[in-house]
């Protein structure tokens, strides 16, 4: 797995937009927060997974500018604009050839909206960025096995990822069995990762159980999540990640856990063995057993 130092740089480009974001023309408090973020990174470890370097950061910055929630807006803008297609991306897996096939690929398809590594004002179309996401096909490719082991489990976790994107996974859930599955959501605002409150907002609270790890960590750092999540993660017979964050922190764990995610920085491409915006269905513990 890549160390944060690969990061940096995005790490300081995100804490100065992150902090113009939540304090808008106060470029003094901008300057001493990026002093402040910069000397955290030199104590960390070249060991911290880049989620765990980005929540120290946005601590840092919440504490300074007293904005807590700065993705706010963004969160509930795509939420909006992702309930829009629940519809059409139901219709999609109705009309497939191949439903299981088509359900996995719009999980993923949601995975294109992560504002940790793209400007909230970039120009975004979600409905031309699914598509083409949906045109793509995983370059590597364990959905049998992701399958079989649905059928199979009788408790699955699902790990979340970001805002709007949780309508994408409530899609391919309710296609499967949403009475074993278990969801789990950051616990407090983090980028525009989901919490609880936009689970409830897009009913996934009303098909599935929802629980948070206790963090803001934007992915699961086993080391600082919850009792509760622990328990329910030790005790899954299949865990499904979805996202970067999720796989940058649980990548090297020895659990029976499926990545659904598109690569979406050279690290992270790079560690997986594929090029960057391929999207992936991957098992290492599967990759293992094959060896």
């Amino acid at each position: 797995m890549e160390t944060f130092y690969d990061c940096i740089p995005c790490f300081i480009k995100q804490t100065l937009d992150v902090s113009r974001m939540s304090s808008p023309e106060n470029e003094k408090l901008h300057g001493e927060i990026l002093k402040q973020a910069m000397q955290e990174i030199l104590n960390l470890e070249m060991s911290t997974p880049p989620p765990v370097v980005a929540s120290r950061l946005h601590r840092i910055i919440k504490k300074m500018t007293g904005n807590y929630d700065p993705y706010k807006v963004v969160k509930d803008r795509f939420n909006n604009e992702a309930l829009d297609l629940y519809d059409d991306l139901k219709r999609l897996i109705e009309d497939s050839a191949r439903p299981f096939e088509t359900a996995v690929k719009i999980a993923i398809a949601g995975n294109i909206i992560d504002f940790g590594h793209m400007p909230t004002t970039q120009d975004f179309d979600l409905k031309k960025s699914v598509k083409e996401v949906l045109e793509q096909n995983p370059v590597i490719n364990h959905i049998d096995y992701l399958k079989e082991n649905i059928d199979k489990a009788k408790k699955i976790l699902y790990i979340a990822d970001n805002t709007g994107e949780i309508v994408f996974d409530r899609v391919f859930i309710e296609y499967i069995m949403p009475k074993k599955i278990i969801y789990a959501v950051r616990k407090y605002p983090i980028i525009n990762d989901a919490n609880y409150e936009d689970a409830e907002y897009v009913g996934l609270t009303d098909i599935v159980k929802v629980i948070d790890n206790g963090t803001d960590v934007p992915g699961t750092y086993l080391q600082e999540c919850s009792l509760e999540f622990k328990k329910e993660f030790d005790s899954a017979d299949l865990i499904i990640s979805k996202g970067q964050g999720n796989y940058e922190t649980l990548g090297d764990e020895d659990y029976n856990i499926v990545f659904l995610l598109r690569a979406k920085c050279l690290c992270v491409s790079r560690d997986i063995g594929c090029k960057l915006n391929d999207i992936v269905v991957i098992s290492k513990k599967y990759v293992k057993a094959a060896v």
